[in-house]
């Protein structure tokens, strides 16, 4: 077994370990979730905290880490009866981002359970994480159907298999930590919300910590053991504080007062819910036991909601996480001022960032990004490819004109769902049909490989004429393994949703930015939603860009959306060219995902020989290759020339316009109707 990088070797970080230690000495917590960019110790931090976390009892021989005192009385290897059992360490288990149902929650031998009545029950990484840490790297890429098993299990504290009617149930009680890239996307809300505390992490910019990390590592790499045994001492001093944390914290009372002040945070940040109050409760109290004190104070309340709130208070996938401090201090001292007493902490937050160990870094160095992630936005020069126009002032010349400074989104809205047609096998999600392994039944087949969706009619057909001839005598149904039958399902699909957005001065000349902005936003909001990839071409004065590859990360395409310029020509046909590549390379990295093409323009095009009939051949060859299209149509006026409802046939697609892409606009139509007809 390889030797971890020891806790205490860790430079800076202070949040990241702090708010690891934190979920060692109370569990209860909740959990901690990692966002940072890559490279900068996430899961190097998560492994180490595995040789800190005290041993736990175990019941001898259960494959479910029954606790002796209190066994669970519906283990699948019980009855046990209460013993003094052994002791191990506790463990860290690694949840692979492709890992299948089975692995997750366990697999039940149907063929056994129906022929002999018999539970034969294989435990998964549930049960293997019982009581100790399970660790989810690249948490925000888990497919949806992994993230609902662990969702059911962290809110009931067990995992249920069930297969057509024969169900097992375990204990699943764990620390659920996760760490993430938000570049390559965001997380479900209802799992962001099952982390008790969230930290941000960046690498240092200080020179002499940057030093500092590569020197460590390069010594960790030439002798992992001799490494580890030089910070030995540090460890077991951590160690013990742990556990001297873990003994105190029955003992630290949560007063009134911080108990109004934790309410009246929650509050004023608007936070959905009461779980942010709990989380903020328990983590103020493991910051006074962390401190050796048996008091909670206000500074342990601001430490508690600068990790427990950031996640909580975002309104929507495209607000950057954090918490104002400024406000957050506000809303502390109005709840001390309602309560008429002073700040009751003299000594300040009294240890709340854990030791270094004695290691040679500097104290004030840490890598806590805190709120200066601002979403990601490039340099402006990147969205600016046609600096030749010569238009000057602010008012571009029809068809042409200069650059023109980015002008806000309109507010998003609920749009229609646009899918592709066809049955396709891409990746789970929520957009367009396809065969997988969730939904409703449409069939059955025979079993490749393990059996996981039982078709219990089909089975019981295919066996039924061998009875006699199998020797059936008593009432079971003798089932042979080529009896059974695989369940076929169809669900939904994400898909690669592949923007190209007119930034040309046709469409700035007439102030329409803002609202085309807007429309791409909700189509971007609701990429999110449906778990869909996202890719943004733009095309203005000469030629086209790739403002953004193909990524799950749709925040990244918002902050790109809202820097991005406007003026120039319109190159028409470079963007749909330009998307064409796009979509050839795409189709090669993952070939069962399939696009759904979106642009936006009013159809009008400009530069070259006769640029709207070579934007209509453009427009012929995504057809010819059966892409799934859809073209937005921008444009407004008395005098419409129609010539994006033209490029929609071109392309092989439909055509809708901005007040069409409303969900409610055909709802709103039926209503007007409806109290016309009550009031004739």
């Amino acid at each position: 077994m390889s030797t971890p990088y020891p806790f205490t070797a860790l430079v800076g970080q202070d949040d990241l370990r702090l708010g690891l230690l934190l979920n060692a000495v109370s569990p209860a917590v909740g959990g901690v979730l990692v966002r940072g960019e890559k490279g900068t110790a996430k899961s190097t931090a998560v492994r180490a905290l595995a040789a800190l976390m005290p041993e736990v009892a175990v019941v001898a021989g259960c494959r479910f880490s029954c606790d002796p005192g209190a066994p669970d009385p519906a283990c699948p290897d019980g009855p046990h009866e209460a013993g003094t059992g052994v002791s191990r360490a506790a463990r860290t288990v690694e949840l692979p981002v492709g890992a299948s149902e089975d692995r997750l929650v366990g697999a039940l031998d149907i063929e056994r359970a129906l022929s002999e009545g018999v539970k034969a029950f294989e435990p998964g990484l549930l049960a293997d994480a019982h009581r100790g840490i399970l660790y989810v790297d690249e948490v925000n890429l888990l497919h949806d159907h992994l993230v609902d098993l662990l969702l059911d299990a962290a809110a009931m504290g067990a995992s249920y298999v069930e297969r057509e009617g024969v169900s097992v149930r375990h204990a699943a009680r764990f620390l659920l930590v996760g760490t993430m890239n938000p570049e390559e996307g965001e997380l479900r809300p209802q799992l962001l919300d099952r982390f008790g505390l969230t930290v941000e992490v960046a690498a240092s910019r200080e020179t002499d910590l940057r030093v500092e990390v590569v020197r460590r590592r390069l010594a960790y790499d030439d002798d992992p053991a001799g490494f580890a045994a030089r910070w030995a001492d540090e460890e077991a001093a951590l160690r013990e504080r742990i556990v001297s944390a873990r003994a105190l914290l029955p003992r630290v009372v949560l007063g009134d007062g911080v108990l109004r002040q934790i309410a009246a945070t929650c509050a004023a940040f608007e936070v959905d819910g009461m779980r942010a109050d709990i989380v903020m409760a328990r983590t103020a109290t493991a910051l006074a036991a962390w401190a050796g004190r048996e008091e909670v104070v206000s500074d342990d309340v601001r430490q508690a909601a600068l990790l427990a709130l950031p996640h909580r208070r975002r309104r929507n996938p495209f607000d950057a996480p954090g918490v104002d401090e400024d406000r957050l201090d506000e809303a502390l001292q109005d709840a001390a001022d309602e309560q008429g007493d002073d700040d009751p902490d003299p000594d300040g937050p009294g240890g709340g960032v854990p030791p270094q160990g004695g290691g040679p870094e500097s104290d004030g160095g840490g890598s806590d990004a805190g709120g200066s992630d601002d979403g990601g936005t490039d340099d402006g020069g990147a969205d600016a490819p046609g600096r030749e126009d010569t238009g000057s002032g602010d008012a571009p010349a029809p068809g042409g004109g200069g650059e023109q400074q980015p002008v806000r989104a309109g507010e998003p809205f609920r749009t229609k769902v646009l899918s592709v047609p066809g049955l396709g096998e891409g990746a789970a999600g929520r957009r367009s049909r396809a065969r997988t392994e969730h939904g409703r039944t449409t069939g059955s087949r025979r079993p490749e490989g393990a059996l996981t969706k039982l078709h219990l009619a089909a089975t019981v057909q295919a066996a039924a004429p061998h009875q006699r001839a199998r020797g059936r005598s008593g009432r079971g149904l003798v089932v042979r393994r080529d009896d059974l039958r695989q369940a076929t399902r169809e669900g939904r699909e994400g898909n690669l949703v592949l923007f190209v957005v007119d930034a040309s001065g046709s469409m700035a000349a007439r102030q329409r930015m803002s609202a085309v902005k807007g429309a791409v936003m909700s189509l971007l909001l609701d990429a999110y939603q449906r778990r869909d990839k996202v890719g943004l071409v733009t095309f203005r004065g000469k030629d086209a860009e790739v403002a953004l590859p193909p990524t799950s990360s749709v925040d990244a395409a918002a902050a790109r959306l809202e820097s991005l310029p406007t003026g120039g020509r319109t190159p028409l046909a470079a963007g749909l060219l330009k998307a064409h590549d796009v979509l050839r390379v795409e189709r090669l990295r993952d070939p069962s995902r399939r696009p759904l093409l979106v642009v936006v323009t009013d159809g009008r095009a400009t530069g070259g020989v006769d640029p709207v009939a070579l934007a209509g051949r453009a427009g012929r060859l995504h057809a010819s290759e059966g892409t799934a299209s859809v073209v937005v149509d921008c444009e407004s006026g008395f005098v419409r020339l129609g010539l994006a409802a033209q490029l929609a046939r071109d392309l092989g697609g439909s055509a809708v316009t901005l007040d069409e892409l409303r969900a409610d606009s055909i709802a709103g139509l039926v209503k007007d109707i409806t109290a016309a007809g009550r009031a004739a």
